[in-house]
């Protein structure tokens, strides 16, 4: 679970990171890197998308600048999942919730 979120760091269980993270379905967090820092392509997801959850939470960071591109958008809604994205200190809470009772994954910008 995600203990806190504060511009540019996040604590997942005990640990803080400093850089963008995916959390995949096995709670594995990894570094999220994308081609374009503020716009959030296929290629950017696929590692997340290819564990077939049932809802990805994108954080999209503090004011919301990084924008997921329409075509990914409609191609995650014509697979059956849901998305939701959102600035990222509410994705964090909207993550946590999802968590217990989904099988959920979450992408999270940390600045801007």
């Amino acid at each position: 679970m995600i203990e806190e979120y504060h511009f540019g760091s996040i604590k997942i269980d005990g640990e803080t990171y400093n850089h963008d993270v995916q959390i995949g379905l096995d709670n594995e967090v990894k570094l999220w890197w994308r081609e374009e820092s503020h716009r959030i392509e296929k290629r950017d997801i696929e590692e997340v998308l290819g564990q077939n959850p049932e809802v990805i939470v994108i954080g999209t960071g503090e004011m919301g600048v990084a924008k997921v591109a329409e075509e990914l958008q409609k191609e995650i809604k014509v697979k059956g999942i849901e998305l939701i994205i959102e600035p990222t200190s509410e994705a964090v809470q909207t993550f946590n919730s999802l968590k217990k009772d989904k099988k959920v994954v979450g992408l999270f910008h940390l600045t801007c």
